[in-house]
């Protein structure tokens, strides 16, 4: 596995206890995401490196950098369906412009002004982003809040198919945690090493800085 990876508890004393944060495993180029799928969807893309095969490019597909998260949503890959874990190593400046283009989930005055420019634009947005509670390994719901991103259309085509780095099937290393997880104090847990990630706006291109100086 080529995640770096480090003791649970030395990294939950550095990450913030609340508040909206994107925790993420990510260089100067990557960043990684976590999904989970079935064994036919999930060795595919493995094997292959892209999504295909009974991947379905019709219907949202939901992307997360925190592991955590993933781990609850997937219970630590024990749910139906979601048995084969993926840490997807995407480009940074493809999350960083599916970030820039997001439409939340839910009406946010101070940012749409009336919930009808809102539902316009969340009709037409190919990303939805979502902000949900964090979770501690055992599932416990925490005050800090992750980011989960919806991907559907144009968007979700060139993410399956152009913008991933690599990726790896991570389904042993959530079996050996799995029951680490479980135990009070997490003392033996180990998790992919996270640090706070800030996405960075669009460069501007040469005709829009020269526009603006005019």
């Amino acid at each position: 596995m080529k995640l770096r990876t480090e003791p649970y508890q030395k990294q939950v004393e550095r990450w913030p206890g609340t508040g909206r944060q994107i925790l993420a495993h990510h260089d100067e180029t990557s960043i990684v995401v976590y999904q989970a799928y079935r064994p036919a969807i999930g060795h595919f893309a493995a094997r292959n490196g892209y999504f295909g095969g009974e991947f379905s490019l019709g219907r949202m597909s939901w992307i997360k950098p925190n592991f955590l998260w993933m781990m609850y949503r997937s219970g630590w890959g024990t749910k139906e369906g979601q048995e084969v874990i993926l840490a997807v190593h995407l480009k940074r400046s493809a999350f960083d412009e599916m970030v820039g283009q997001a439409v939340h989930s839910t009406f946010i005055p101070a940012l749409y002004g009336s919930e009808a420019d809102w539902q316009k634009k969340l009709k037409h947005s190919e990303v939805r982003v979502q902000w949900d509670p964090d979770h501690n390994p055992s599932g416990q719901k925490l005050e800090r809040k992750a980011l989960q991103l919806g991907l559907r259309g144009t968007v979700l085509t060139r993410y399956a198919r152009e913008w991933i780095v690599e990726i790896e099937d991570i389904s042993d290393f959530v079996a050996t945690q799995r029951p680490y997880a479980l135990k009070t104090g997490w003392a033996d847990l180990v998790t992919p090493c996270e640090t706070l990630y800030f996405p960075q706006p669009p460069a501007k291109s040469h005709n829009e800085e020269r526009h603006g100086r005019d």
